[in-house]
């Protein structure tokens, strides 16, 4: 299984005609209005109470460029502290190789028993990326996602739409419906008389969860960063959950992918400040977990840090889309995306939704295997502007464009009908008299078929661009030909003026 069939979600329609699906959802709209509003606003007021936001920005796109530029370096750093640490540390190429470690790592806990073939896991991107629970599952080996909003796409046989609240798109009814079905077919039932009230939902994965803590000897993390110099690895999360897989289990497994690694734990101070902001809109995350390899009498015994490229190694050698990598997954830019907002992560058809997504899944499977993603945005810069680590997402949209049309022109034998129309557009401008025509063609085709002064949709190849948007008619005189009739100054009017000038 290639890393582009665990990123990309197989079967899934490209994004145009996804999009169309979701905006036809009003409730899948009013969801993600309310949600990413609410965490919206929490992160503006958070983020302005610093006085030195913006240095703190400016410092963390500095680290992440510098350590981009000297991965390897720092990469070896990372597995030689870890491993002085009691760790050991697996580099993995693609997703078939991650997850052929992770499970023989799980098998390797010895026995046949149930509670050595399941794991509990911590919310990760990673994981999600190589499809980790499917092929766990092909191996006889049942995982357990224990962060909330994980458990209810699990329960619910559904996919993430959003990389911090991946149930972003369901509503509190719809989850108690979720649980109240699916709770009893995974161990303990959901409560009799289960409310929607956000406690008792709570309360219910509470109690879900709590045998499955206790008893599993294998936890699966992911990591939000690791510094090289002491091999320590960091895991933020909200609930607790995480806490207790990093710490109850006798073998802890971390799946990372490579471009995660600080330099140094000082540099920590700064992402650990912009991270919980920019995320959940909080001042810090109420659960923040370290660890440097394994301490005897004192968490597990076994520590395994996985080391991911699965298309990073490619995506770093683009001097334009490496920015991508610097992405710290704290979810701004789709809070801020008209886009996302309208249409949801599901659209994107691919683990990493919204903006970010729209920029790192085509470099991480192959532009010809994610076309349509680099267009699914605005250009507006909304996300810019919120990334705390300063990724200039819309250029790296625009770069991975004209890769798109380049790819695109590539496989064809004969120039496509938008080159031929641009070639032509070149020609006409090129010359003040065929524009002139133009534009007088354009006047005369306007009145054909404009109503109302808009032109709606279009026959042949028109139709792609008119079915979705009305376009204002061309105006019936031209700039240059009103201009020439009302500005052109008469012969009596020339001698006046330069008389005029004479005197002066």
């Amino acid at each position: 299984m290639s890393g582009a069939d665990n990123v990309v979600w197989l079967g899934t329609p490209a994004f145009p005609q996804a999009a169309r699906t979701a905006l036809a959802d009003t409730q899948l709209r009013a969801n993600l209005r309310r949600a990413t509003g609410t965490i919206r606003d929490k992160r503006l007021a958070v983020a302005a109470e610093l006085e030195d936001w913006e240095e703190l920005r400016e410092t963390a796109a500095a680290v992440k460029r510098h350590t981009l530029r000297h991965l390897d370096h720092h990469l070896l750093r990372l597995e030689k502290a870890v491993t002085a640490a009691g760790g050991v540390v697996h580099w993995a190429a693609d997703a078939a190789e991650a997850n052929r470690i992770v499970t023989d790592l799980v098998r390797a806990t010895g026995g046949s028993d149930d509670e050595t073939r399941e794991v509990v896991k911590v919310k990760s991107m990673a994981t999600q990326e190589i499809g980790l629970n499917e092929a766990l599952a092909d191996a006889g080996i049942r995982s357990y996602e224990t962060d909330l909003a994980e458990l209810i796409v699990q329960l619910g046989r559904d996919r993430p739409s959003h990389i911090l609240v991946p149930a972003i798109h369901r509503n509190r009814s719809e989850i108690r419906e979720i649980f109240r079905r699916e709770m009893g077919e995974w161990g303990r039932p959901a409560p009799e008389g289960l409310s929607d009230d956000p406690r008792d939902l709570a309360e219910a994965a509470r109690l879900h969860l709590r045998e499955k803590f206790l008893r599993a000897k294998v936890a699966v993390s992911g990591a939000n960063f690791a510094a090289a110099d002491t091999g320590t690895v960091v895991v933020v999360e909200s609930e607790g959950n995480g806490r207790m897989c990093l710490t109850l289990p006798e073998t802890l497994i971390t799946v990372m992918g490579i471009e995660k690694v600080l330099p140094s734990f000082a540099d920590l101070d700064v992402f650990l400040q912009l991270l919980p902001r920019s995320s959940t809109g909080e001042r810090m995350n109420p659960y923040t977990s370290l660890w440097t390899g394994v301490t005897e009498g004192d968490g597990p015994r076994n520590f395994h840090l996985v080391l991911l490229d699965n298309g990073r190694t490619a995506t770093l050698a683009d001097e334009v889309g490496r920015q991508a990598l610097a992405c710290i997954r704290c979810s701004a830019c789709l809070n801020v995306c008209p886009v996302y907002e309208r249409t949801g992560g599901h659209a994107y058809g691919s683990v990493y939704p919204g903006p970010i997504g729209a920029v790192l899944t085509p470099q991480l499977v192959g532009i010809e295997n994610a076309a349509s993603l680099p267009f699914a945005s605005t250009l507006c810069g909304a996300c810019y502007d919120a990334c705390p680590v300063k990724i200039d997402i819309p250029e790296v949209l625009v770069h991975l464009r004209a890769e798109a049309v380049e790819a695109k022109r590539r496989d064809r034998l004969l120039p496509t009908p938008e080159a031929l129309a641009m070639k032509a557009a070149g020609a006409v401008l090129a010359s003040p008299r065929r524009l002139a025509a133009a534009q007088r063609l354009a006047a005369f085709g306007a009145r054909l078929v404009a109503r109302d002064g808009r032109i709606g949709a279009l026959p042949g190849p028109f139709a792609r661009w008119s079915a979705t948007r009305d376009t204002p008619a061309p105006a019936q005189e031209s700039l240059r030909a009103w201009w020439r009739r009302t500005r052109t100054p008469t012969n009596e009017d020339s001698r006046t003026t330069a008389e005029g000038k004479g005197r002066r």
